[in-house]
C-alpha cells in the first residue's frame, strides 16, 4: 500500500519502500527545497521540514511515519511568512549560497513570534551553516526589509567573495540557487561510490546506497593528532596544525545526459575553492554515456570527508627576521603560496598518508604564512593576493572587530556577510576545528558535527567596518579570514598547536 499524506496543502502518495521522508520528497515527489547535506546523519539541519507544524529532520524520519499527517516545506509556507523571512535574510545577508537556509527558515519560522536572538541561537543547535557565520542569520529575527536593493550589484560582490558565479535574491533564501542535484531530471539513474574505487549505479538513491554497502559515518574515538614535527631549532614562533575540512554544506553532485555537458558542482557558490577539482562532473558524463541515460552522481557526507581536499597540515619554526622553516604536507603550489608572504623561509614538503590536500582551499598556504608573519610583527593587518586587506582586534570580552578594505563595496550587506562568515571560519580554524586521521592516513571523523565548527551559541559578536573606496572591487573576505585567525592566535597566547581550545 502506498503512503498518503498532505504536502504543502495537497494530498500526495509515495511508495512504502522504506525510504526516508527526505528521499520521498526529493526523488519521488520532486520537492527539492529540502536539502541533503549529510543524510542519513541527521546533523546539519538542511532537510528540516514541518510535520504537523513541528520542525523535523527529514533525512532521519521514515516516510511511513508521516502517513496521514501534514508535511510542510519552505515552499508551503503562507505568503506573509515567506515574504517576512525572504526580506529578513536579504536584509542581513543571512543567506549566501542558500543551501542551508531552507531548513533554517523552517526552524526559525516555528519559533514564538516574540523569540529573541538567544532563543534563535539555541534553536539553531540543530543546524550547521558554513557560509554566514551565524550572526547575520540571528539578525534576521528583528531585521527590517530594505527597499530598492540592487541584486545585480549584490550578486557581483558575492561572486568576487565566493570565487564562483553566485546569485543573490529572495528565491535563493528558499533554496532555489540552482544546485546540481536539484536540477537533475526525474527518473535519472543515481551513482554513488562503492567503497572499492568504483561507482554503483541504480534507479534510486536508496537502492544505490544499499548496493554500495554504505555504512553510517561516525565520530572518532581516537585523539586529534598533529602529523608533522616542528623543525629543530630555537625559534621565536612555532606552529603545528592538523587536517581541516572546508565543511561546505552541499556535498559534491553533478548530473549529465548522454553526450551532454555535466552540471557544475559549484552551483550557487564556490565551496571555498574546495570543489575546483571535483571529479563528479567527469564521472557523470562517463556514466551517462555508458548507460545511455541521464545519471546523477552524488557524494555522501562520508565521501566528502574521505575524498574532498583539506587544508594541508604544517609545522613551522620562524625567527623575528622572517627566516625559518615551514614543513607542510606535499601539495601542488603550496610552497609558492607560503613564500609569497614569507619569501625568506625554507619550505619542506613532506609525503604523508592522509586525506587529499589542495591549494584551492580558501587561502591555503598564504593564510598560514600571513598568520605567522602577524605573530612575528605583532601587527593585525593582512593583505591578500587580490590586494584586499583587513585588520582585526579581539577585545577583552572576546568580541571580534574587523576593518576591511575591498575596493568599491558594490553591496555592503553581502560584503559584511562574507566577512562575518570568514571571521567565523577563522575562529574555528584556530580554536576548535580538526580531523582525526590515523597513522595509515584514514579519516575517522566522518560526521559533520565532529569537525569542530563553532555553533551559533558559541560564536562571539563580530563587528565589521568597511572602508569606503572608489577602487575596483576585490576580494576582502580572504584577508579577513587570515587577519581574524592571526588575532585569535595572538589573543590565545600563540600556543604551538591548533586548535587551541579543542576538548
Amino acid at each position: 500500500m502506498p503512503i498518503s499524506f498532505r504536502l504543502d496543502g495537497r494530498d500526495v502518495e509515495v511508495p512504502d519502500d522504506g525510504v526516508s521522508l527526505l528521499e520521498s520528497l526529493r526523488d519521488r515527489l520532486g520537492f527539492r527545497t529540502a536539502k541533503d547535506g549529510c543524510a542519513p546523519q541527521g546533523q546539519c539541519g538542511c532537510c528540516t521540514v514541518w510535520v504537523d507544524g513541528s520542525p523535523r529532520v527529514a533525512c532521519v524520519t521514515p516516510a511511513r511515519r508521516v502517513a496521514g499527517r501534514a508535511v510542510t516545506t519552505v515552499d508551503g509556507l503562507d505568503d506573509v511568512t515567506r515574504t517576512r523571512w525572504a526580506e529578513s535574510f536579504c536584509a542581513t545577508g543571512g543567506s549566501q549560497c542558500g543551501f542551508c537556509t531552507p531548513g533554517i527558515v523552517m526552524r526559525l519560522a516555528a519559533l514564538d513570534p516574540d523569540a529573541s536572538r538567544d532563543d534563535a541561537a539555541r534553536a539553531l543547535l540543530a543546524h550547521l551553516c558554513r557560509c554566514t557565520g551565524w550572526q547575520s542569520v540571528l539578525e534576521t529575527i528583528d531585521a527590517a526589509p530594505i527597499e530598492g536593493r540592487d541584486y545585480d550589484a549584490a550578486s557581483a560582490r558575492a561572486a568576487i567573495e565566493g570565487g564562483a558565479p553566485q546569485r543573490v535574491g529572495p528565491d535563493v533564501v528558499f533554496g532555489h540557487g540552482g544546485f546540481a542535484d536539484d536540477e537533475a531530471p526525474v527518473g535519472a539513474l543515481v551513482a554513488v561510490r562503492d567503497g572499492a574505487g568504483g561507482w554503483t549505479v541504480a534507479d534510486t538513491l536508496s537502492a544505490a546506497r544499499a548496493a554500495a554497502g554504505k555504512v553510517q559515518g561516525r565520530r572518532t574515538t581516537i585523539a586529534l593528532r598533529h602529523p608533522l614535527d616542528v623543525p629543530p631549532g630555537a625559534w621565536d614562533v612555532t606552529l603545528r596544525t592538523t587536517w581541516v575540512d572546508p565543511a561546505y554544506l552541499e556535498p559534491d553532485a553533478s548530473w549529465c545526459e548522454p553526450g551532454g555537458e555535466p552540471h557544475t558542482p559549484l552551483a550557487n557558490g564556490g565551496a571555498f575553492g574546495a570543489k575546483q577539482g571535483s571529479e563528479v562532473g567527469a564521472v557523470a558524463r562517463r556514466l551517462a554515456d555508458e548507460h545511455g541515460r541521464a545519471v546523477r552522481v552524488l557524494f555522501s557526507r562520508e565521501d566528502v570527508v574521505r575524498f574532498g581536499p583539506k587544508r594541508p597540515p604544517i609545522a613551522a619554526g620562524l625567527n623575528t627576521d622572517g627566516t625559518g622553516v615551514i614543513r607542510v604536507v606535499r601539495t601542488p603550489g603550496i610552497a609558492a603560496a607560503i613564500q609569497s608572504v614569507l619569501p625568506d623561509v625554507v619550505v619542506e614538503q613532506v609525503d604523508l598518508p592522509g586525506p587529499p590536500t589542495s591549494c584551492d582551499v580558501r587561502a591555503a598556504g598564504w593564510a598560514e604564512a600571513a598568520v605567522l608573519k602577524a605573530a612575528l610583527t605583532r601587527t593585525g593587518r593582512v593583505t591578500g593576493p587580490s590586494t584586499g586587506s583587513a585588520h582585526c582586534q579581539i577585545d577583552e570580552n572576546g568580541e571580534v572587530h574587523v576593518t576591511v578594505s575591498a575596493g568599491r563595496a558594490l553591496d555592503e550587506i553581502v560584503l559584511r556577510s562574507y566577512c562575518i562568515g570568514a571571521a567565523h571560519m577563522a575562529l574555528g580554524w584556530v580554536r576548535s576545528e580538526g580531523l582525526a586521521v590515523d597513522d595509515e592516513g584514514a579519516v575517522h571523523d566522518l560526521t559533520i558535527r565532529s569537525f569542530g565548527i563553532l555553533r551559533a551559541v558559541d560564536t562571539p559578536p563580530i563587528h565589521v567596518t568597511i572602508e569606503p573606496s572608489d577602487a575596483p572591487a576585490v576580494n576582502g573576505s580572504d584577508a579577513v579570514f587570515a587577519a581574524v585567525a592571526a588575532a585569535a592566535w595572538l589573543h590565545d597566547g600563540t600556543p604551538t598547536e591548533w586548535p587551541t581550545r579543542r576538548t
